[in-house]
């Protein structure tokens, strides 16, 4: 099998497969379970800070065979356009959607402060108390998962893309699917929570949910196309996937975390999250 059909393979099991396994972690234990959840994102979001710092961006700056920065212009405006474009769209998404939420009180901060805001399940099921707007529900959680996993997705294609990934375990690309993968369960937790509240069937939410995982792969084809065109665009694909993936750990893993448990372990856990990435990159 070749390293492309690898690379859906692996991003499916990823995207589809984590969100897929939350699901099926709502059905066997439904107690809350922040805390974990909150250890559990900054701890991936450390890895990813790793990956994306030490691994992703070097790789842009230092092509194969320069022992000089080379791309560093280019590495500069393609993370700002990736965090940028990323930023945007959560933007316009909220602008259109947290009317429909109330807030519960004047201390309830913007930042999301607990996974179903983030990913907007808890639109979802203001819609299902709705009947006749769930086609609106769809879209708003069809956009929301879409955004937060095809550039997750991306990266992972961008990181196996190029000359540099001449096998299958070189590379950052299995470190960054195996950690979104993991990122990802807590996601599909918040998806499938919603659904089976609402009367849904245990066996179509862990489908429905599994399903939203899909920009995954699509994102990682996308990444590896780019990536594989030449030199130059697997730098530009590199660059653009690792200020998306930033955006999704400083404007989201990380407030997440700390906002689900006022704590000073999740900071903690970041950090080891962060040595975890270098031993798993360089050791």
């Amino acid at each position: 099998m070749s390293i492309f059909a690898w690379v859906v393979l692996i991003t499916a099991i990823a995207g589809v497969g984590g969100t897929g396994v939350g699901a099926v972690v709502c059905c066997c234990f439904r107690k809350d379970s922040k805390k974990t959840v909150s250890l559990l994102l900054s701890f991936a979001g450390g890895v990813m800070l790793s990956v994306v710092c030490f691994d992703l961006i070097m790789e842009t700056l230092f092509p194969p065979g320069s022992a000089e920065p080379s791309n560093l212009i280019l590495a500069i405006i393609g993370i700002l356009i990736g965090y940028g474009v990323v930023a945007l769209l959560n933007y316009l998404i909220d602008y259109k959607t947290n009317p429909e939420v109330p807030h519960v009180d004047s201390f309830h901060p913007k930042t999301a402060d607990d996974l179903d805001e983030l990913i907007h399940s808890n639109h979802l099921q203001v819609h299902m108390d709705r009947n006749s707007e769930l086609f609106v529900a769809g879209i708003i959680m069809a956009s929301a998962i879409a955004l937060h996993n095809f550039p997750e997705g991306m990266i992972i294609g961008a990181a196996y893309a190029g000359d540099a990934a001449s096998s299958l375990w070189d590379g950052s690309g299995w470190i960054v699917a195996l950690i979104i993968g993991i990122h990802n369960v807590p996601e599909g937790m918040a998806v499938a929570v919603p659904l089976m509240a609402g009367g849904m069937r245990k066996s179509k939410a862990i489908a429905i949910t599994a399903a939203s995982g899909v920009p995954t792969v699509l994102g990682a084809i996308a990444g590896y196309m780019l990536g594989s065109i030449s030199p130059l665009w697997h730098a530009i694909s590199l660059s653009f996937a690792s200020g998306a993936m930033l955006y999704v750990v400083f404007g989201e893993l990380l407030p997440e975390s700390i906002l689900m448990w006022r704590s000073k372990l999740p900071a903690a856990s970041l950090i080891f999250g962060m040595l975890l990435g270098l031993v798993l990159i360089y050791g």
